[in-house]
């Protein structure tokens, strides 16, 4: 089972339905994806309640004034029957920057912005704009 799918269908329909939040098992890649959305302004806020399992995450989702969720897609690309990587030099720009690629690298999960300026490259997770 794809958990990063299931996390990232989870936000797009909440938001979709006009949720306030969503919660969604925790994991470290998840919490440090849902990191990245924060930065990027994607998602208000998120924490993470341990349950003595597997944890808990809460994402609290952020909408414009007009009502519509911020986040327009989410486009999952690597998945475990066909993995994505990309290196430094490949790393897409979403949307004319006004998207986001969320990589996995060697120096944990983040934004292809910050990736680049790392200069390092990985495993292109996801599309967000």
């Amino acid at each position: 089972m794809d958990t990063i799918a299931d996390f990232l269908t989870r936000v797009r329909n909440a938001g979709l339905a006009k949720h306030e939040k969503v919660d969604i098992p925790a994991s470290k890649v998840r919490v440090g994806i849902a990191n990245v959305l924060k930065d990027a302004g994607f998602i208000r806020n998120f924490k993470v309640v341990r349950d003595g399992k597997q944890g808990i995450m809460r994402i609290y989702l952020r909408y414009r004034e007009d009502g519509t969720h911020v986040i327009t897609a989410i486009d999952r690309k690597s998945r475990p029957g066909r993995r994505f990587y990309i290196q430094k030099d490949a790393i897409p720009n979403v949307r004319s920057g006004f998207g986001l690629a969320v990589l996995s690298t060697s120096k944990g999960v983040m934004s292809g912005k910050t990736a680049a300026e790392q200069n390092v490259g990985g495993e292109l997770i996801c599309t967000v704009w």
